[in-house]
C-alpha cells in the first residue's frame, strides 16, 4: 500500500525454513557479520588492554626479578667476602660498610617517606598544604619510585665494589664509591629538567635556608631540619668517607689507624655530628627574634643539651683514662639522660599534643589500615613508649667512643629513623590541627565582622 514494500512476519509459515536450511542461514549471517567486523578493525585504533598483560602479573614479574637481583647480589657479594683472608676479612668488611651505609639509611629515609606520604594522602591532612607545595610536587608513588631506583643502585656499586677487591683489583674497585657519591652529587645539582627538577630545588633550597637561617622559618625549614638531627650519624660516615676518598685511602688498610687524618679518633667526627643540632639551635633563636615566643628559647635549650653528649663522648680519645673514669664518664652519662629526658618530653607535650591526637589515620574511604590505628588506645602507648626507648638509645649512637661496633650504631640508627617516622605523622597532625583552627577563627571573625556591617543602625534621622 502506497508504494510501500511489505514485509512478511518473521514467524510466519510461509517463510519458516527446514532446521537444514535455518542453520545454514545462521551460519550465513554470522559470516557477514564477521567480514563486517573485520572491515571495520583496521578503522578502530588497537586496545592496549588486549596486548598488555595485567598490573597484576607485572607487578609479580618486577617482584620476581627484584628477588633474583638480590639474591644474585648477596652470592656474589658472599663469595667475595670468602675469598679473602680471614685476617682482612674484618677490616675490609669495616671499610665497605662505612662507604655504603649512608646511602642505605637514606634509602630506608626515603621509603618511610613515602609511607607517611601514602597515609596523608588517604587521609583527611593535606600535608600540600602544609608544606607550601605546588601543584607538581612530588607523590608517594614516585617517592617510592626514587627510593626502588636507590635501592637497585647503592647495593649493585657495593657488590661491584666487593667483588673486584677480592679480584685483586683494587684500583677498579675503589672507584665505586668515588663514582657512586660524585653521581649522586651530580643529580642533586643537576640543571635541566630532568629527575624531578623543581623537587630538587625545593629540597636545595630548603637546606641552604637550615644552614643560614637569614628568613623567618617556616613549617618545612624545621621539619627537615628536625628530620637531619636523626641522621646526624649518616652525615659524620659521609665526611669520613669523603675524606678517605679525598686522601686516596679507599680499599687500603691505611684509614685504620685511629689518630689518622681519617682516623676514628679525628675532630672532625663531632663537629660534622653536631652541626644538625647547631642549625636547629639557630633557628629556634631566629624564630624568637621574629614572634617574641619564649617556647622557642625552651626549644633552642634542648638542642644545646645534645653538644656536651657529642664532644664529651669524643674527650675519651685526648685525655688519661682515669680522667675519663672518675670525671668524663660521669658527665657523659649525666649529659645524655638530660638530653633525652628533655627531648622526649618536647616530643610528646610541645611536637605531638595528644589532646588532639584525632585524625593522623583517619581516611577517606574505609580501610583495613584505618580500623587497626585509628582511635586506637594501644598506638597512643606504642608511640610513646617507643619513643622513649630509643631516645634513650640514640644517645649511643651520638657516642663516638662506642662507634667501634658498627653493625649495632648502624641497627641503632635505623631505628632512630623508624622513631623519627612515627614521629612524622603526628607532628604534622598536629601543624594541620592548629592550621584548621586559625582558619576557623578567621572564618568567625570575618562572619561577626559581616554581621556587624548588615546589622541595622539604631540612629534616627
Amino acid at each position: 500500500m502506497f508504494g510501500g514494500q511489505v514485509v512478511p512476519p518473521s514467524n510466519s509459515p510461509h517463510l519458516r525454513k527446514s532446521d537444514g536450511e535455518q542453520g545454514n542461514t545462521e551460519m550465513e549471517g554470522l559470516l557477514h557479520s564477521t567480514e563486517s567486523n573485520d572491515l571495520k578493525i583496521p578503522s578502530l585504533p588497537i586496545s592496549t588492554a588486549a596486548i598488555m598483560p595485567s598490573p597484576i602479573l607485572l607487578w609479580r614479574f618486577k617482584v620476581l626479578l627484584f628477588f633474583l637481583w638480590g639474591f644474585f647480589c648477596c652470592k656474589i657479594g658472599w663469595d667475595s667476602v670468602m675469598r679473602m683472608s680471614v685476617n682482612l676479612r674484618d677490616l675490609f668488611l669495616y671499610e665497605a660498610f662505612l662507604y655504603y651505609n649512608p646511602l642505605l639509611l637514606v634509602t630506608m629515609m626515603v621509603w618511610l617517606w613515602g609511607v607517611n606520604l601514602w597515609v596523608f594522602a588517604q587521609s583527611t591532612i593535606s600535608y600540600a598544604k602544609i608544606f607550601d607545595l605546588d601543584q607538581n610536587h612530588l607523590t608517594h608513588r614516585e617517592i617510592w619510585k626514587v627510593a626502588t631506583w636507590m635501592t637497585i643502585i647503592v647495593p649493585i656499586s657495593m657488590t661491584a665494589y666487593l667483588y673486584l677487591y677480592s679480584h685483586g683489583e683494587v684500583s677498579l674497585a675503589a672507584s665505586q664509591p668515588v663514582f657512586l657519591y660524585c653521581a649522586v652529587a651530580l643529580i642533586l645539582i643537576f640543571p635541566f629538567d630532568i629527575f624531578y627538577l623543581s623537587s630538587r630545588y625545593y629540597l636545595l633550597r630548603t637546606l641552604w635556608r637550615i644552614v643560614f637561617p637569614l628568613q623567618a622559618i617556616t613549617f618545612s625549614d624545621f621539619f627537615l631540619a628536625d628530620i637531619l638531627t636523626s641522621m646526624s650519624k649518616v652525615f659524620s660516615d659521609l665526611e669520613r668517607s669523603v675524606c678517605r676518598m679525598v686522601h686516596r685511602q679507599v680499599a687500603t688498610i691505611a684509614w685504620f689507624e685511629a689518630d689518622s687524618v681519617c682516623g676514628s679518633h679525628s675532630i672532625g667526627i663531632p663537629i660534622i655530628l653536631v652541626l644538625p643540632y647547631i642549625f636547629r639551635l639557630f633557628q629556634c633563636l631566629r624564630q624568637y627574634k621574629d614572634t617574641k615566643e619564649k617556647t622557642a628559647l625552651f626549644n633552642a635549650l634542648k638542642y644545646s643539651t645534645a653538644v656536651p653528649v657529642i664532644f664529651v663522648s669524643a674527650l675519651k680519645y685526648h685525655v688519661l683514662p682515669d680522667s675519663w673514669t672518675n670525671f668524663y664518664r660521669p658527665l657523659w652519662l649525666l649529659s645524655g639522660v638530660l638530653n633525652s629526658l628533655y627531648s622526649f618530653y618536647w616530643d610528646v607535650t610541645r611536637d605531638w599534643d595528644l589532646s588532639c591526637f584525632t585524625r593522623i589515620f583517619k581516611f577517606n574511604k574505609p580501610s583495613l589500615c584505618s580500623h587497626l590505628l585509628h582511635g586506637r588506645k594501644w598506638v597512643y602507648f606504642w608511640v610513646i613508649g617507643s619513643n622513649f626507648i630509643l631516645r634513650l638509645a640514640w644517645t649511643y649512637k651520638l657516642s663516638a667512643h662506642l662507634r667501634h661496633n658498627y653493625l649495632t650504631v648502624f641497627t641503632i640508627t635505623a631505628l632512630e629513623m623508624i622513631r623519627r617516622f612515627q614521629w612524622v605523622f603526628f607532628r604534622v597532625e598536629n601543624e594541620w590541627t592548629k592550621m584548621s583552627s586559625k582558619s576557623n577563627l578567621q572564618l568567625s571573625e570575618i562572619s561577626s565582622e559581616e554581621d556587624k556591617l548588615l546589622a541595622p543602625s539604631n540612629h534616627n534621622v
